[in-house]
């Protein structure tokens, strides 16, 4: 049956029409940004992974350049610490021709002086962006990685790098107030006699060199002295519970008697609770000043002298090697963070693979399915013209 109201042949050419002009689309917009996926629209959970996959290469990329500029401080040290060692190797030849009596030691004494400010004028210079990993203690961090886990959690991870003091200074001990640039105190505010009920603070402040390890923070309740000796790595907060904690096991575990102590992040308090005044004082410093360096001691090297000169030879053996395991330690870990500025390269590397896999159109299918869809294009205008001239074809009828 025909009809002029409903061209059924029009509706089925139009609606072809239409699915391939939406695929031509979509294959033209591959073509053009060279994606599959390049927007949520075209595909939500592709599009989501990608996502996430291209911020980690960003991030992979700022981490890269950390990396290399951790090797740079890290080779800086290392290759100051070669030359220390070859300056101490020199000193050494120098000090072993000083065991002969018969050679003028004054004019060897004067070579080893000259070695010695070198080696100074070395390690002082020895730093990257101002970082010098030669003249203290501690150690740095150096970003190496991000970790995915599967359920999305990111964690930094870090490789530490431990500095080698092979400066000359001899050790700086603590003092009772805060000097610049020689560490911090432990002092007591308010100190003196605490009424009853009253608090004393003893407060932790590390120095320029944080928390120095083997060095003792002490104060006196009522009498007693409570003291701690920091270990590796402390921390203000791990010496202010140590000192509670100290405080706390004295008397069997009772604590001193009268007194509640407590630690916070950076300080210890002491209420007296004892029914009477009651003296809190005597803080010590528990990190001031500075360790001494490797080298300590170098610069009192003489020969002028038999005794000098046999005591500077069993001397320098340990300095020597001081500086050869620092060039050492410093050669392993430029290795590991070059190791792993290839492995961050190559790990970048997949996942832009990878994303262009989730991504990237294929030209080649996307040009072959360009030109089918322009000849189906065609066909169906054809074919809804030819639909389209049904109706008129009933005119014929009524002549």
């Amino acid at each position: 049956m025909s009809s002029i109201l409903t061209n059924s042949s029009a509706m089925v050419a139009l609606d072809t029409l239409r699915g391939i002009n939406n695929n031509l689309e979509s294959v033209q917009s591959e073509i053009s940004t060279g994606k599959k996926v390049s927007t949520a629209k075209d595909n939500a959970a592709i599009w989501a992974i990608s996502t996430v996959m291209s911020t980690d290469v960003e991030s992979f990329d700022q981490i890269s350049d950390s990396l290399n500029l951790g090797s740079a401080t890290v080779g800086v040290a290392r290759a100051a610490s070669e030359q220390v060692t070859d300056l101490l190797q020199d000193m050494k030849s120098l000090i072993v021709s000083a065991q002969e009596e018969n050679v003028d030691r004054t004019k060897i004494q004067t070579d080893i002086s000259e070695l010695t400010a070198q080696i100074g004028s070395v390690v002082g210079a020895a730093q990257f962006n101002g970082q010098n990993l030669l003249n203290s203690a501690g150690s740095i961090n150096i970003l190496s990685s991000l970790d995915r886990a599967a359920d999305g959690t990111v964690t930094a991870s870090q490789i530490n790098v431990s500095r080698e003091n092979l400066t000359t200074n001899a050790a700086v001990a603590g003092t009772d107030a805060l000097e610049a640039g020689n560490g911090g105190t432990a002092t007591i505010t308010g100190g003196g006699p605490v009424a009853d009920a009253g608090t004393a603070t003893v407060a932790i402040a590390a120095g320029a060199n944080g928390v120095v390890e083997g060095t003792t923070t002490s104060f006196d309740v009522a009498g007693t002295t409570v003291s701690y000796t920091s270990g590796a790595g402390d921390t203000n907060e791990d010496v202010a519970a140590g000192l509670a904690a100290a405080a706390n096991a004295l008397n069997d575990g009772a604590g001193i008697t009268g007194f509640t102590i407590s630690a916070a992040t950076d300080t210890v308090s002491i209420v007296n609770n004892t029914g009477a005044d009651a003296t809190i004082d005597n803080a010590t410093v528990f990190q001031g000043g500075e360790q001494a360096g490797a080298l300590a001691g170098i610069d009192s090297i003489d020969v002028t002298t038999n005794e000098g000169a046999s005591e500077a030879l069993t001397n320098i053996e340990g300095f020597l090697q001081s500086a050869i395991d620092a060039a050492a330690n410093f050669g392993s870990k430029q290795t590991r963070i070059d190791n792993q500025v290839e492995f961050v390269s190559s790990l970048t590397d997949s996942l832009k693979t990878g994303i262009g896999a989730l991504t990237d159109a294929d030209m080649e299918e996307a040009s072959a399915r360009l030109q089918s869809l322009q000849v189906q294009q065609q066909l169906g205008v054809q074919a809804l013209s030819i639909a389209n001239s049904g109706p008129q074809q009933l005119l014929s009828l009524f002549r």
